[in-house]
Formats: C-alpha cells, sequence, structure tokens
C-alpha cells in the first residue's frame, strides 16, 4: 500500500493539534474527538503536555485515506521547540501548514514556511477558526500572500465567518471568477499552459485540476483550504485536496536499503528506541544493518523488534518497506540523524533553522544526583541533540543550550517526573561564536622538544565564507599515517574547536593537516607492544590541541553575537516612544513605513539578548497595540567589551597547565622521546 508522510505544522494556538485529532475522527480513528484544553487529544501524550495545552514532542499516527497510508506527524507550534519540527521536515512527504483567521500569519507561521518552500515540501494551507470572532478570511489570505507567498490559491469563500455555524464553501469550474484566478497563477508557472490559455481563451477545468496537482506536488503553487477544526468545517474539503493534491512517497522496497533516523527515545525498560522514514529497500527483524554518520560507517545493529504505525498506533510487524516509517528496536548507539543501510541518495540530519542562542547551567539541588542528573541530560540530549551538552568536569557542572524559557522549564519538569532529579538553573545566557580573522599555523615535530608525544603534526587555519561551519583537509598524503592517527586528529579537531581564545565555539574556518609523522610499532624479544616506543592514537590526539590552538592564536578571533531580524508593527501615536527604546537595545531600525490602518511598520536587526527586553517593553510603550515578530537573522561581531565562557577540562592554550592535567589524566608523565629511540 503505497505511503503519505503528512506534517501538520503551525505557530502556537492555531489549531494545529485540534485539526489533528479531526483529521482522525474523520478518518475513524477516533470515537471522539479530544480537547486540548482538557488533556484528551491522542497526539499529546505526555504528561507534560497536557498540562501545558501544548505540543512538545512530535506524534505519529496513522489512518489510511483511499489506498494510502497516511503517517500523520503533529509538530510542536511553540518556538523554543523548533528543533521538533526541524527533524521531522526530513521526513515529510507533504505538509499542512495552519494559519488562524483570528491571529493571521503570525511570527512562527513566517518561518515554517519560508522553510517549507526552501525545502521544496509541496504544502496546503488550513485557514483555521472561521468560527470564531474576529475571524476574516480575506484579510487573512491578503496576509498570506504579502507575508508567506504569493504562489496561493484559495479555494474556498467563507459564509457566517465569526459564529459557530461558519462553514466554507468551495469554489468549482462553474465559477468564471476562480477559473480565471487558477489559470493566471498556473500558466506563470507552465508555458505549455501558458500557451494553450493564450491560443484557447479558456481551459477546460479537469486539466486546471491536474496542473494544479502536478504544481503543488512540485511546491510551485499552495491551495488554501478553510474551514474549522472544532466544528469540522471545512475539513472533510481538506482531507479530499490531501488525497488528490500531496504526493505519496517513493521508494524501491525491493531496492538497497537506505533510511533516516529522525527521532528517539526510551522504551519502559530503558531501551533504546528509533524512529526511522525509510526511502527504500525493506528492513526486518533479525537483518544486520549498517548504519552511517556523516558519511562514515559507525557501526552494524541487529533488528531485534520494530512497529509500523496503523490506524492511531503502532503496530508489531515482522517488516516495513520504503515509505513507511518504523519504530526500531536493537540499533544500538544510533543517534537522531544516522543513516540506516547504504541506499545513495538517502537523506541524514540537516539544520534548517537557527541554531539554539541561549544557554544556561543545570545544577542538581541534591548533591547526591550529580551522577543521576549526568545520566539524564545524556539521554535528554539523544532525543535532542541541539541541546547541545557542554560539560565542565572542573566546576562539575552542565550547561544545555536553549531555544527560550519555555524549553527550561520543560527540561526542569522532565527531569523531575521521568528521572526523579530536582534541579535548578543558573542565569540564562546568550550563545557567542568566533570566526577566524586571518590565517596562522603551527607544527610540533615528533622527539624534538618540546613535543613529549610520540606524533608529528602541523595545522593551518583559514578563514571561510560565513555560515560554512568547519571544513577539515589534507595535504599530506593519506599513506603517510595510519587511517587511525587521521581520524584521531580530525576528531580532536573539532572537538577542540568548542572553544576557541575567547571560549566560543570557533566556525567558519578551514583546517588544514601540514605535517604528519609517527613511530611504528615497536616490540621486544617476546613480541611484546611496547607503547613508550611506538605512536597511539593517543599521542595525536593529547599533540593535536597544542598545536591548533597555536595555529588559532597566529589567525586570531572576534568574537559575533546572535542578531534577530525584527518586524513590529506600531500605532501610529506610538512611534515616537518605540525609536528611542531601540537605540537603548542595540537595535538598528530601517526607515519607517505607513500601513494601511494608518500605523507604522518597523524593520531592522537587535542582538538576541535584547529581544526579551522589547517584549517586556512593547506592551507599555504601544498601550497594547504593538505586534513583534522576530527571527534570527545572522552573526554580527561584538563592539565594546569581549564576553568570555569559562573553560572547561585541560587548556592547550597555556602549554605547561595542559601538559600537567594530561600527565594527570594518564595516570604517569608522557614519555620524551631520545635521539635513540627508532
Amino acid at each position: 500500500m503505497p505511503s503519505l508522510n503528512l506534517g501538520i505544522l503551525a505557530h502556537i494556538d492555531a489549531g494545529k493539534t485540534s485539526l489533528t485529532e479531526r483529521l482522525l475522527y474523520s478518518a475513524g480513528v477516533i470515537d471522539t474527538i479530544g480537547s486540548v484544553d482538557r488533556g484528551s487529544t491522542l497526539t499529546d501524550s505526555l504528561a507534560l503536555e497536557r498540562q501545558r495545552g501544548i505540543t512538545i514532542k512530535s506524534a505519529v499516527v496513522s489512518f489510511t485515506l483511499g489506498g494510502t497510508t497516511v503517517n500523520l506527524i503533529d509538530t510542536p507550534g511553540h518556538p523554543d521547540f523548533i528543533a521538533e519540527v526541524e527533524r521531522v521536515l526530513g521526513v515529510l512527504d507533504g505538509a499542512v501548514l495552519v494559519v488562524s483567521a483570528v491571529e493571521g500569519v503570525q511570527p512562527q507561521t513566517a518561518v515554517l514556511m519560508r522553510t517549507l518552500r526552501r525545502l521544496r515540501i509541496p504544502t496546503l494551507v488550513f485557514v483555521n477558526k472561521l468560527d470564531r470572532r474576529g475571524a476574516d478570511l480575506d484579510r487573512t489570505l491578503a496576509g498570506i500572500a504579502a507575508r508567506l507567498t504569493p504562489d496561493v490559491v484559495p479555494l474556498a469563500a467563507a459564509e457566517a465567518q465569526g459564529t459557530k455555524d461558519a462553514a466554507a464553501a468551495l469554489y468549482d469550474g462553474a465559477d468564471t471568477g476562480f477559473t480565471a484566478r487558477l489559470t493566471e497563477l498556473l500558466a506563470g508557472h507552465d508555458d505549455d499552459l501558458l500557451a494553450a490559455w493564450v491560443r484557447d481563451g479558456t481551459l477546460p477545468y479537469p486539466r486546471l485540476r491536474r496542473a494544479l496537482a502536478a504544481q503543488t506536488g512540485r511546491a510551485l503553487v499552495h491551495p488554501v483550504y478553510a474551514g474549522s477544526a472544532v466544528t469540522g468545517a471545512g475539513v472533510d474539503a481538506l482531507i479530499d485536496g490531501i488525497a488528490e493534491l500531496l504526493p505519496g512517497s517513493g521508494g524501491d522496497p525491493r531496492g538497497p536499503l537506505g533510511g533516516s533516523v529522525f527521532k528517539m527515545e526510551r522504551g519502559p525498560a530503558g531501551e533504546r528506541i528509533a524512529y526511522v522514514r525509510l526511502t527504500s529497500g525493506t528492513l526486518a527483524v533479525r537483518d544486520r544493518v549498517p548504519v552511517y554518520r556523516d558519511g562514515a560507517g559507525v557501526g552494524e545493529g541487529r533488528i531485534t523488534a520494530l512497529s509500523v504505525f496503523d490506524r492511531g498506533g503502532d503496530v508489531p510487524a515482522a517488516s516495513a518497506a520504503a515509505g513507511r516509517i518504523a519504530r526500531v528496536w536493537g540499533l544500538g548507539e544510533v543517534r537522531i540523524g544516522d543513516i540506516v543501510g547504504e541506499a545513495a541518495g538517502t537523506p541524514g540530519a540537516a539544520h534548517h533553522f537557527a541554531p539554539p542562542s541561549l544557554e544556561t547551567v543545570v545544577v542538581a539541588r541534591r548533591p547526591a544526583d550529580r551522577a543521576a542528573l549526568h545520566t539524564a541530560l545524556g539521554q535528554l540530549a539523544e532525543q535532542d541533540p541541539l541541546i547541545n551538552l557542554r560539560r565542565d568536569e572542573d566546576r562539575g557542572e552542565i550547561a544545555v543550550s536553549l531555544y527560550g524559557e519555555v524549553q527550561k522549564e520543560v527540561i526542569q519538569a522532565t527531569l523531575a517526573d521521568d528521572h526523579g532529579v530536582d534541579v535548578d538553573f543558573r542565569e540564562t545566557t546568550t550563545i557567542h561564536i568566533e570566526r577566524v580573522t586571518g590565517s596562522g599555523s603551527a607544527v610540533e615535530f615528533i622527539k624534538k622538544d618540546p613535543n613529549p608525544f610520540l606524533a608529528t603534526v602541523g595545522l593551518r587555519i583559514d578563514p571561510a565564507p560565513p555560515g560554512s561551519g568547519v571544513a577539515w583537509r589534507r595535504e599530506v598524503e593519506l599513506g603517510s599515517l595510519p587511517y587511525s592517527f587521521f581520524v584521531a586528529v580530525e576528531e580532536t579537531v573539532m572537538s577542540t574547536l568548542a572553544q576557541g581564545l575567547y571560549g566560543w565555539q570557533v566556525t567558519d574556518c578551514t583546517v588544514t593537516m601540514t605535517h604528519s609523522g609517527y613511530s611504528a610499532r615497536q616490540s621486544h624479544a617476546h613480541a611484546v607492544f611496547d607503547k613508550s616506543m611506538s605512536s597511539t592514537s593517543g599521542d595525536f590526539r593529547n599533540v593535536t590541541p597544542l598545536v591548533l590552538m597555536e595555529a588559532l592564536r597566529q589567525a586570531g578571533t572576534r568574537v559575533h553575537e546572535p542578531m534577530h531580524r525584527f518586524t513590529v508593527e506600531l500605532p501610529s501615536d506610538a512611534l515616537g516612544a518605540v525609536l528611542p527604546a531601540l537605540s537603548r537595545l542595540r537595535a538598528v531600525p530601517r526607515a519607517p513605513a505607513p500601513t494601511r490602518s494608518g500605523g507604522w511598520l518597523l524593520e531592522g536587526d537587535i542582538p538576541a539578548a535584547r529581544v526579551h527586553d522589547l517584549e517586556q517593553q512593547l506592551p507599555t510603550l504601544t498601550s497594547g497595540e504593538g505586534a513583534l515578530e522576530t527571527v534570527f537573522d545572522h552573526w554580527a561581531p561584538v563592539h565594546g567589551e569581549i564576553p568570555l565562557r569559562p573553560r572547561s577540562g585541560p587548556d592547550p592554550l597555556d602549554r605547561k597547565e595542559y601538559l600537567l592535567r594530561v600527565q594527570r589524566r594518564l595516570g604517569a608523565a608522557p614519555s620524551r622521546p631520545t635521539a635513540g629511540r627508532a
């Protein structure tokens, strides 16, 4: 049976989970529709989700639509949980973007639509809450066209909106105004259709519908439905549109195995369960499958059990074929973003949204819980890699990355409820990065002072374009070292760059290995391996930080802070109060533009660290009428006092201290090579 992996996305409170419930009810999966307010929805299964009335974790449910199995994925709407949405995007065949007819296009709506269009994911738009007071479909459609994309085609008009009797009346081929608008939009993306329109004047409606399906499937246009998830108005039409306009999964079930892990969770006994979207081949219980990470093999797993989604839940199965989503047991230390199988072109983890820009230290209230806290946070990091644990062994602290304060509350509640660990948080701080400003190089030669390790490593670091990350290169021949030594150097380079000259992550640079050398394996007469005479991976891991940080010191770095692009709508009399406040917050506004309502629209850049202050001040400055939207935009150099992050672990910037720390870690002083050693 063909499959369709369908995502439901929206800004918080647009009615996304309510729409999911209505779709499942209409498909006969559930007998009664759950309520977000009462905490009785099928997809919000976590206790914390039911308590707060928000979606925190993505959830998969399934129903049959015609001859297609639809795996419906409900995603969080709150921006603090955007990482959950990011992981889902890579497995979607199509999406429904929910927009409130009352609030209209909201900040998260714009972020999601930009990403869906960039990834060319076929997307339908559903304008929800037609039954709520203040609903205005025409205003919402104008906002969609202006702020999301002009390539939208409304398929319904509103009737009795703003009342409990609100309904959506579908347009049809007899409506000449609708067919004219539809023809114009579709012809703009299809030269053959444009030629036929010019030649014949009008086009048959069935042909327009086929073209609409084709262009929707290529993410060129986005049909807009309308209705109410609560009353069910317009939902049947949306279901028909999903069946007609969104393409299903491709992939050959008889081909080579390929799939990607997009979600991890722990079972009742603590076992690891991977959610795998299969793009090719068939996965079966007792199969042994290779696992790849960042293009390199990281081991093999033996499938001990799996389940597939069917009619609302997951059921045990002997196998799962291309196009399906499976819960899989037995993949060992697999992580989110790993590739299962060897099929070419299988997508892995990708970053579609900005990384977290906040950080806080988590502290166990009871000192006896420190070990349990480390374990619990490690399990949370399995499920959300973007919390990016940073351990400071010297201080016994763990820092986590965050998108916002609500995420902090969720982590605190999860640690208490699921792991029995009560924690507090230190003050939330803003994450910065370091970028290389020049080029630098350094080398440590084997058997030559002051290098105490049996390894030659030379490295050069150069700046790279913003957003390019860290690239690894070699100018030495691959055969000049055992491959494991190259791996040791590369891995150590990446981990060392987590703390630059000022303690922040170093990015957007190229690191090149320029020198290499080692002592071949030496043995005594009885063939006993002599570590003191032979190079090991540890020698390369220990010397690499010294070389890299000396090269980085020569190159120099500059600290950058995260900047958000802000858009704020103001009443006409608030501009004079808001502009000075923006200046005090180090925001840089552009020239204000008048709005149709007689107010002002301000856009500009503001440091991420000041966004919360602006959110707090704006209601007072605008008498509660200002509307603010912010989204991460870029990194900007810090001016003035440079923020420092305390370093953790052995510090290669202090050679003496570093060697003492390494010596204590190894349990003995590193042996210093002599000229007599071979």
